[in-house]
């Protein structure tokens, strides 16, 4: 299928000598612009449009939908229109909208919505015709489909097919029909097992996705079912009553109702599987249970967690996410043999992860050894750099700090046009002037990342970034700024927006400025109406409690909350906050960071216990959304410091030591919020 050339044409395809091929694109870019001036008029309708998809308003949006014509934003008008009525409409209906915008965000995502209706309803013929011509291929369900009706074809599924469709269908949180199908055609064709149906049931039950797991149940053992319903709903009477009586499925169903009891009393859990069930279950199993166990007590940060993780016999029968805060719990204890060996046990995808080859080379290091000395620099080496919290702290292993790195050749006029006159980044940075950043940023991200194969490339990120930079959409900028794997422009990476403001309001309660930005590039991306789902308003993401108690506490007369979306306002009260809280945690970055983030009541308990690297204290952080915040505003932070004061800068000195508070110093700001 050939796509019309309504996006950039892709890399390889510029042939035109430069000035003729500048001028067009030139050309192409003011065309465009004076579309989308020329339709101020009728913008209302599209937010009109957007508005009554969000309501289901089918009716509001047929009759909107020839006022829509011509529009800029006429893709998404006609997906709006066409997606909430797309299981009554026939295959010609679709098949024209995918013609009409064809090369388009919306005529991709449509097809992955009818693929998934194909699907369900079984039109494997259809669905054979249309998934060819799927670009964006981000959805597991259509996956596990496409994979389903290649077996069918053939009429011998492969290994290769079987274990994507294991991969997609144990990654999945949620009940889906097209893994599901997959993974029963695999059982049944003895490609898959009912034990990898039995560990899909494990993953679910532990998610507290029941339905899921009784899915899974029904495809591993049909007549196991009714006592799976006797589990979920009382695990313990289950365990008390039911669980006793033999059955095919004893072992499998005692470990579910195991896991779950684990979530909602670990040390009843332990004292069960140890006084009355060890001996029934099988070695894995055992291991699997003490894993969930050992899981829970080192995410409440219990010491507990060392004994529970020491009665695993096996790290292979864990999972990742077990095996990762068996580590983490090994970090807190500085038992560096159990992190080298919890991390040794994980998939060799998730190894690979910066986290867990840092982790590793330092417990190299710890153990001693020239070999094993050698082996961790070399680790180091395949991560360090400047791109993230871990890279950061490598580059400090190997005797370096970080600094700005030299940025790329300026970008040419024709790399700049070419980007001017992509018309779906075009459209994506008018949504977002008109309101509609959900589907600009999905616009945008399609058009960068997903339209063609791998995504673009880097100068042709570059030249997208310096697009959204000049019109000052900072996230856009900066997340397409971070895809570059080749080189680094880091002024596009960490922009410094406002920045006399920052700075001023910064140094005058002697606060690093570098942190500042470190935290709002974290909290923002520099998107002045950002608003979270809790709440919390502008730059700074303050939430109006934590605002009113700030403006008393700094003296700041005649506020109200209404002006938190002022940004001096929104930079005053964030600023400020953020130092009470630093001073508040003995001047950690770190813990306050975490107390930004997740409230200060958290950090307080979080931080009792030994005394230890910032960085172990920061990866055992018990949220996942709070961990990864305290390290990338750190990370941001010495960055920032990098490019503010043109010196090298230590990440490992920001970060210092956490532990308990000491005895001596003052009570905290008890009424921190």
């Amino acid at each position: 299928m050939q796509f019309a050339s309504i996006l950039a044409p892709a890399r390889g395809r510029l042939r035109a000598p430069f000035p003729t091929l500048l001028l067009s694109l030139v050309f192409a870019a003011t065309a465009l612009l004076q579309q989308a001036r020329a339709q101020n008029g009728s913008d209302d309708v599209i937010v009109q449009m957007k508005q009554a998809a969000q309501r289901g308003d089918k009716a509001r949006l047929a009759a909107l939908l020839p006022q829509a014509r011509g529009h800029l934003l006429e893709p998404w008008a006609a997906y709006w229109e066409l997606r909430p009525r797309l299981g009554e409409a026939s295959a010609s209906e679709v098949q024209d909208f995918l013609s009409r915008y064809a090369g388009t965000y919306q005529e991709d995502r449509l097809r992955n919505d009818w693929l998934a209706l194909l699907g369900q309803r079984r039109d494997w013929d259809g669905f054979a015709t249309l998934h060819p011509a799927f670009r964006m291929n981000d959805d597991a369900q259509v996956r596990c489909y496409a994979v389903l009706v290649e077996a069918l074809r053939s009429g011998t599924p492969t290994a290769a097919q079987a274990a994507e469709v294991r991969r997609n269908w144990l990654g999945q949180r949620e009940l889906d029909d097209g893994c599901l199908t997959a993974a029963d055609r695999m059982i049944s064709a003895r490609m898959m097992s009912p034990n990898d149906a039995w560990k899909k049931a494990r993953f679910a039950i532990e998610a507290n996705r029941p339905q899921a797991a009784r899915a899974a149940v029904l495809l591993a053992a049909p007549d196991a079912v009714p006592q799976f319903d006797e589990l979920n709903a009382s695990m313990a009477k289950f365990l008390a009553s039911r669980g006793v009586a033999p059955g095919k499925w004893r072992r499998e169903l005692v470990v579910l109702a195991l896991i779950k009891m684990v979530i909602a009393d670990p040390d009843m859990a332990a004292s069960q599987l140890e006084s009355k069930w060890s001996v029934m279950l099988s070695p894995e199993e055992r291991n699997w249970v003490w894993g969930a166990i050992g899981r829970q007590y080192a995410v409440k940060l219990s010491p507990a967690a060392g004994g529970a993780f020491a009665n695993v016999t096996k790290n292979a029968d864990l999972s990742d996410d077990m095996l990762a805060w068996k580590a983490r719990a090994a970090l807190r204890t500085g038992n560096w043999k159990e992190v080298r060996a919890a991390i040794a046990g994980m998939a060799e995808s998730t190894q690979e992860d910066p986290t867990w080859v840092y982790w590793k080379a330092r417990a190299l290091h710890a153990q001693g050894g020239d070999e094993r000395r050698a082996e961790a620099r070399t680790l180091y080496e395949s991560i360090a750099g400047t791109r993230g919290f871990y890279e950061l702290l490598a580059l400090e292993e190997l005797g370096q700090r970080a600094s700005a790195p030299t940025r790329p050749a300026p970008l040419t006029p024709e790399e700049k046009a070419a980007a001017r006159s992509n018309p779906a980044l075009a459209r994506a940075l008018y949504a977002i002037e008109i309101g509609l950043r959900s589907e600009g940023v999905r616009e945008w991200n399609y058009a960068t990342n997903l339209h063609d194969k791998g995504g673009m490339g880097d100068r042709e990120l570059l030249a997208a970034a310096d697009l959204a930079c000049q019109r000052e959409i900072w996230d856009r900028c900066i997340n397409t700024s971070e895809r570059t794997k080749g080189m680094i422009d880091v002024e596009q990476r960490f922009p410094m927006p406002f920045r006399e403001t920052v700075v001023a309001k910064s140094e005058e309660i002697g606060l690093d400025p570098a942190y500042v930005y470190g935290l709002i590039r974290q909290e923002s991306r520099f998107i002045m109406d950002a608003r979270s789902g809790v709440g919390a308003s502008g730059l700074m993401q303050v939430m109006p409690a934590t605002a009113r108690w700030t403006a008393r506490k700094i003296g700041l007369s005649g506020f109200t909350p209404g002006q938190i979306n002022d940004r001096d306002t929104n930079i005053t009260i964030g600023t400020n906050y953020l130092k009470l809280a630093l001073d508040d945690f003995d001047g950690s970055m770190a813990l306050a960071a975490a107390a930004y983030n997740a409230g200060p009541g958290r950090p307080r308990n979080w931080r009792n216990g030994p005394v230890m690297e910032a960085a172990i204290w920061a990866e055992n952080v018990p949220f996942n959304e709070t961990r990864d915040y305290v390290k990338k505003v750190l990370a941001n932070t010495t960055n920032y410091a990098a490019l503010i004061s043109g010196r090298p800068q230590s990440l490992k000195e920001r970060l210092g030591t956490v532990g308990p508070r000491d005895a001596a110093e003052p009570e905290p700001n008890k009424d921190l919020p």
